[in-house]
């Protein structure tokens, strides 16, 4: 039997093929985002305790409430913003599942999404998938600015969803204050629904603002935020995140929601709602992340790599123009191989395979770790 792929273009994510080969060549793998170390000892009792307290049913489909107060509270404490733990926030499979929900409750055949490159690998093919549309604006490096004239160019009768995400991965840039009152004038007085990827929003350097959607009063009433625990508690593997909306667009995403996952593994929702009632867990989180950033970035120095210092997220972007004109998916390959250290291409995530000469290493490891990959890379 034979039948037409409803994601023709779609293969192997680059997270797979760089770990696959980091672990043949027994490489340094600073490819895929997650921390080599555990999370909090503390974290991982509470979520014991909450299996050994009997949370070990389903969850409401939201989500278990102690949960969402703590997340309402913390919206509160970080932008003096509100959103009602009962109507608007719902626990998610991850914030990639939250964004495949969000993108299938809205996203009708022929709509158009417009999506910034380069862009997390999630984001198309979740549009892709529901008959709409991806209409994409290339990013350039070092800087990633966006043009806001090209912006509104883009924008049609037809645009649905505009999907940004700042702190930004791969690149490690930031959205400013600026940018954000761009986005909200361009879509005031609009349909126009905006799916915000915050999810290292804990993770910004140097004594920047994070500018989330919720700070921007008309841009609060038509966006999502999409948040991941796995990024915040160092546990990628629990795949617990949540997402927040003004109840009218809520409403509808808990549609898609109640019929795909229905509710989220109950014990590590209850243990995390006990974590975080002490804010420090995820206050603290920014200076944690700036040593380890600082400590590779001063442990590279000497390098031949260029770099702009990440501003958020817990990827730094090298610039290898002046070692070699490899493709970047070719020379990502040949470290990996030749010299046992792993990254990632940026081109994978451009429009049409753009190669800038730079690779995408993450920095949320050990500093054993750390120091050894600069070992590496200063022999390069």
């Amino acid at each position: 039997m034979q039948h037409q792929s409803k994601l023709p273009n779609v293969g192997t994510t680059i997270f797979t093929v760089m770990s696959a080969l980091a672990n043949e060549y027994n490489a340094l793998n600073l490819s895929q985002g997650f921390p080599n170390y555990p999370s909090s000892q503390k974290l991982n009792d509470l979520v014991t305790a909450a299996m050994n307290n009997g949370y070990n049913q389903y969850a409401p489909m939201a989500g278990n409430l102690d949960l969402r107060l703590v997340i309402s509270n913390k919206y509160e404490l970080l932008y003096n913003s509100t959103y009602h733990p009962e109507k608007e926030i719902t626990v998610t499979a991850g914030a990639t599942q939250a964004i495949y929900n969000i993108v299938s409750a809205f996203v009708r055949p022929n709509d158009e999404v417009i999506i910034f490159k380069p862009a997390y690998d999630c984001y198309e093919p979740a549009v892709e998938i529901n008959g709409g549309k991806a209409i994409t604006i290339q990013l350039s490096a070092p800087d990633y600015k966006v043009n806001w004239e090209e912006v509104a160019s883009k924008i049609t009768s037809k645009t649905k969803m505009i999907m940004i995400n700042s702190p930004h991965n791969p690149s490690g840039t930031i959205w400013s204050a600026a940018d954000m009152l761009q986005l909200q004038k361009l879509t005031k007085d609009t349909n126009i629904i905006v799916l915000s990827d915050e999810v290292y929003e804990h993770i910004i350097f140097d004594e920047e603002q994070h500018q989330s959607v919720c700070l921007f009063k008309d841009l609060k009433q038509r966006s999502f935020i999409t948040a991941s625990f796995g990024k915040t508690f160092h546990n990628t593997g629990w795949k617990v995140g949540y997402c927040c909306a003004p109840e009218y667009l809520m409403s509808e995403f808990r549609k898609v929601h109640q019929f795909n996952v229905f509710s989220v593994n109950h014990p590590a929702q209850k243990g995390i709602a006990d974590y975080m009632q002490d804010a420090e867990t995820y206050l603290g989180l920014n200076s944690f992340f700036q040593q380890k950033r600082d400590l590779f970035l001063s442990l590279i120095s000497e390098s031949r790599f260029k770099f702009k210092p990440s501003k958020g997220t817990y990827f730094q972007v090298l610039d290898y123009s002046e070692i070699t004109d490899e493709y970047d998916l070719d020379y990502a390959k040949r470290l990996t191989k030749e010299f046992n250290i792993a990254s990632i291409p940026l081109s994978v995530f451009n429009e049409k395979g753009k190669d800038d000469k730079v690779l995408r290493f993450c920095f949320a490891k050990t500093d054993e770790t750390l120091i050894k990959a600069s070992e590496i890379l200063c022999k390069i």
